[in-house]
């Protein structure tokens, strides 16, 4: 009698080391010292606008739209007609990933480590490349966005209850130095809900439909 597979991991993983103590003052002005990281996280992501004034004082704005929009409806129509996702930009959508990543775990008071734009820190964020060919169906990335909407209700509610954990979270450490380890955990698992969410409909680096859950 053959044993029952495994079941095997999804193909975007999080997970975020767990401190034992943080820093009060790091903590108290942390909205203050993410504004440089910020900066050059919109920078890279923010799209090219034009401001055209016309007769009567009138304005028409244009925008490209951003880098990650761009991304996006680069892969769909490279998986579409081509069934082809080329290395090079995953490796820039899984780096990119985890830069805006960093920053999050850092606002959401995770780590105190500031946010590198090279090293993983304490967050850890993996993406499988895909066989495309055998993999990846060409013609789901035009429906992902639809299918995933269930989703997308669940996680405005508990994006809600992250929030109010992390206020929690910021007065439990001004007052004891730690981050309580079931806030901890929620506000990562909403993260890495999030994460798997992202890699099935906007990244579509995988067509497997992402599980209701903030385990691992």
């Amino acid at each position: 009698m053959s044993m029952p597979e495994a079941p095997t991991a999804y193909p975007a993983r999080l997970e975020v080391d767990y401190a034992e103590q943080h820093d009060r003052v790091k903590t108290f002005f942390r909205l203050v010292l993410v504004i440089p990281i910020a900066i050059v996280y919109g920078a890279l992501t923010a799209g090219a606008t034009q401001t055209v004034y016309e007769q009567g004082s009138e304005t028409v704005t244009t925008s490209s739209g951003g880098i990650v929009a761009g991304l996006f409806l680069a892969t769909l129509l490279m998986i579409l007609f081509r069934q082809r996702y080329p290395r090079w930009w995953f490796d820039f959508a899984l780096e990119l990933t985890r830069f805006s990543t960093r920053i999050g775990a850092y606002v959401g008071l995770l780590t105190d480590q500031y946010p590198s734009t090279v090293e993983q820190q304490a967050v850890h964020l993996d993406l499988d490349y895909p066989e495309v060919e055998r993999e990846l169906n060409r013609w789901l990335p035009l429906v992902k966005w639809f299918l995933a909407i269930p989703h997308f209700l669940i996680l405005v509610v508990l994006s809600v209850g992250a929030f109010f954990a992390v206020v929690a979270a910021w007065f439990a450490i001004l007052f004891t130095g730690r981050y309580p380890r079931g806030l901890f955990d929620f506000v990562v698992g909403v993260s890495r809900w999030w994460l798997r969410v992202q890699a099935y409909a906007v990244l579509l680096i995988t067509d497997r439909y992402p599980p209701f859950s903030l385990r691992a």
